[in-house]
């Protein structure tokens, strides 16, 4: 009996810390997403739908849905690697939210992105590689965001 609640109590704390990168990363896709709207709206209105040939014409809400179901999607990658790499206080989480920012933007904003839109043929296509300062900022932002949300989600009372 002892061994069943002390497995239950492992599962619980896994799942609040894949709900915490689930939960983070919706926070941080929705300010990243807020910020591209404010800087550069046609990103999200009409390169992020283009990804699924959603776009043209331009359309910010299903770009916002289809950003913010990636910003949860990475999200859980994060709480894995959080949980992988051992980090234990909320610095380190915040510090390795950050460099998270900073690897999606390279590997996915710079690179997939680009490659992507120009096989799909969208009209937002941008130069590969796109290593475009603003992307970098957003990057950033949502990782920090991130990190906070998932910290804050998997505080346990």
């Amino acid at each position: 009996m002892a061994t069943e609640t002390g497995h239950r109590v492992q599962t619980d704390v896994q799942s609040a810390e894949w709900m915490a990168g689930f939960l983070g990363g919706i926070a941080g896709a929705l300010v990243m997403g807020a910020l591209m709207i404010a800087m550069n709206e046609a990103v999200i209105a009409v390169a992020i739908p283009s990804l699924y040939t959603l776009a043209p014409p331009p359309n910010v809400p299903v770009g916002m849905g289809v950003h913010v179901f990636h910003g949860a999607v990475l999200g859980l990658g994060f709480a894995a690697l959080v949980e992988v790499l051992g980090f234990d206080s909320n610095g380190r989480v915040a510090g390795f939210g950050i460099v998270w920012g900073i690897l999606t933007w390279l590997a996915l904003a710079a690179v997939l992105m680009p490659l992507w839109l120009s096989v799909v043929g969208s009209p937002a296509s941008p130069p590969f590689p796109n290593f475009a300062p603003p992307s970098l900022f957003w990057h950033v932002v949502y990782g920090l965001v991130l990190s906070v949300g998932y910290a804050v989600a998997a505080d346990e009372p």
